[in-house]
């Protein structure tokens, strides 16, 4: 657990270019909650579920980050920012994963999720090296593979393969009497890959 928790300390250090030395990454915003998420899973996974979400929820308080304590994390995960950020129960985050703020993995509603089996998945799973971009929301039990990218304000609710981009649409400016250019119209809605 201590190695786990000098990785997420290292990490901040290496992939947040406003962090200068490692005293400076234990007052990173996400930090509290990524080490207090891997206490409190510990918790949940030997039975002691109270525990574990008064830490979660008292985690939630402090920095903005709601990491269920059922959710398994993998190494070397990034929150930047953290502010609203939410990862629910069944997900399930691969290692080297960049979280940007407010990326939802969530289920899709109480009014479907109930009708699932018991044990079934709801959440989004997660693979190795993804990027998942500010404001992603990413809904069910979908996979998303191995370094893909899901761009900022991207709503994911399909699984998505290896390597591949999930964009949303970019704003269009149009100067008052402008005509849309078939081209101009194609590129504003295929370079969204997020505000990071």
């Amino acid at each position: 657990m201590l190695d786990t928790m000098r990785e997420d300390l290292r990490v901040i250090v290496e992939r947040d270019p406003s962090i200068g030395r490692r005293r400076e990454a234990l007052l990173h915003p996400a930090l509290p909650a990524l080490w207090t998420h891997r206490i409190a899973h510990r918790l949940h996974c030997r039975g002691r579920r109270m525990p574990a979400r008064l830490l979660a929820y008292a985690a939630r308080r402090a920095t903005g980050v709601e990491i269920h304590p059922g959710a398994r994390l993998g190494r070397r995960v990034f929150i930047d920012h953290g502010a609203a950020v939410v990862i629910g129960e069944t997900a399930r985050v691969g290692d080297d994963v960049t979280i940007y703020h407010q990326v939802t993995l969530g289920a899709v509603g109480w009014w479907s999720d109930n009708e699932r089996p018991a044990g079934e998945r709801r959440h989004p799973h997660v693979g190795n090296g993804v990027v998942l971009g500010t404001n992603a929301t990413v809904l069910g039990p979908v996979t998303i593979a191995d370094h893909a990218v899901i761009g900022a304000q991207a709503l994911v609710n399909k699984d998505v393969p290896a390597h591949a981009k999930v964009l949303a649409p970019t704003a269009v400016v149009r100067p008052v009497g402008h005509e849309p250019r078939l081209m101009e119209d194609l590129f504003a809605t295929t370079a969204s890959v997020g505000s990071w």
